[in-house]
């Protein structure tokens, strides 16, 4: 099975403009293509990882990926499945964002000589003339089909600013000059994108000529992926220090049944066969797929090591073996106890396992609290130092929030 023919199996293509030519050059190697990435905080989230994988799969088949940060769309902000307006961000801090972007991009694709690209927009988008924009760029973008693409239709409800109805622009702008500077003759991108990108194929067209080489592919990649990057909590980070190595590997640990063999095929590098075979897995047997799956994301992210790691805390933790080391862990200080004790409601909302107080007495009365697996429903409970001991306890809250707890 040739690089295109495995994407569409794994379920990543949705949309192309010329498949035909789009299969060849795939397939073939000789696409230089780009996926943009806006800097609006200063870690990639699992919601990157579908465009990250993807670039390192075409990579593996020969093909050259150009990581398009966004230092210069980022100050006006994406208005693509929005209901409101991005937060404006300063210079300083998207310039932050983007290197942090580069570190960890790095650990997907190889930036060598030769192998990939990464761009900053400001590049060219800092130093744009708006009278000369009008008339070169304005001037091959209709208004009215503008405002009937898909990325605006949320916006135009609450109201579209004229900051964000130049993204469409901007970005199309973006795939014209990668095209002339680089050779870039294919883009890919989310489903929600495609008006942006059609935008950006139809202006080097009208540049250019209508020979010009230019294609679009859109993924299942931002409808997924953003529905992947945020859970009840907020967004599981790719930097370590935002989310534990151990709390990524739990995170897709715990993705529902149905969404486990989905996310194997999308996100890992298993064979195919492999996965087809787990098609057939039923009850327990797709828990197993689910720690595959933690494991070899977990790896590909923050190395094979952390992975293991994370591995056996968890079996310490719900399957009564492994090793409890590396389990999220925090420490109490002489300080947090009172006449040598401490209440589980303190120690909840410390560890950060509650919001508050209240919070965390909530929690207890519903019966959603366990000390080292079993259930607490006092709100008075308290611990000694000597009833934490040396390995400490593990407070759990619901199914999946739990903390190491001990004594420093």
């Amino acid at each position: 099975m040739q690089i295109y023919e495995e994407l569409v199996a794994r379920g990543l293509i949705a949309q192309v403009t010329n498949e035909e030519e789009i299969r060849k050059m795939v397939n073939n190697g000789e696409a230089t293509f780009y996926i943009g990435f806006d800097p609006t905080a200063d870690s990639l989230h699992v919601g990157h990882f579908m465009a990250l994988c993807l670039m390192k799969r075409l990579q593996m088949a020969g093909n050259r990926p150009i990581a398009l940060i966004g230092g210069g769309t980022g100050m006006i902000g994406d208005p693509s499945g929005r209901s409101d307006m991005r937060q404006m961000m300063t210079v300083e801090t998207i310039e932050h964002n983007c290197e942090c972007f580069k570190k960890q991009m790095s650990r997907f694709i190889d930036f060598s000589e030769g192998k990939a690209l990464m761009v900053n927009n400001a590049e060219w988008l800092t130093k744009l003339n708006y009278i000369e924009l009008l008339r070169e760029v304005g001037a091959c973008f209709s208004v009215n089909n503008m405002l009937r693409a898909e990325c605006y239709k949320q916006r135009m409800e609450k109201g579209l600013s004229f900051l964000e109805f130049n993204y469409m622009i901007m970005q199309s702008y973006d795939f014209y000059m990668l095209f002339q500077k680089y050779g870039c003759n294919m883009q890919f991108g989310g489903d929600d994108q495609w008006s942006n990108m059609l935008g950006g194929t139809e202006l080097i067209r009208r540049k250019l000529g209508k020979d010009a080489h230019a294609m679009t592919i859109t993924l299942l990649l931002n409808s997924e992926g953003k529905k992947m990057g945020k859970t009840q909590s907020g967004a599981v980070w790719l930097d370590p220090n935002k989310t534990s190595p151990f709390e990524f590997y739990q995170y897709w640990r715990n993705v529902a049944d149905a969404d486990v063999l989905k996310c194997l095929r999308m996100l890992t590098f298993l064979p195919l066969e492999q996965i087809d075979e787990m098609d057939k897995w039923e009850g327990s047997q797709l828990n197993k797929a689910k720690e595959i799956l933690a494991y070899e994301l977990t790896s590909l992210v923050h190395g094979e090591e952390e992975a293991k790691k994370a591995e056996e805390a968890s079996k310490a933790l719900f399957g009564g073996s492994g090793d409890s080391a590396n389990m999220p862990c925090y420490e109490l200080t002489d300080e947090d106890f009172e006449d040598g004790k401490i209440g589980l409601l303190a120690i909840m909302q410390k560890s950060g396992l509650s919001t508050s107080r209240s919070d965390a007495r909530r929690n207890v009365e519903q019966g959603g609290v366990s000390v080292d697996g079993t259930q607490v429903k006092d709100i008075k409970a308290e611990f000694t130092k000597d009833q934490i001991g040396s390995d400490g306890i593990i407070v759990k809250r619901g199914k999946k929030n739990f903390m190491k707890i001990v004594v420093k």
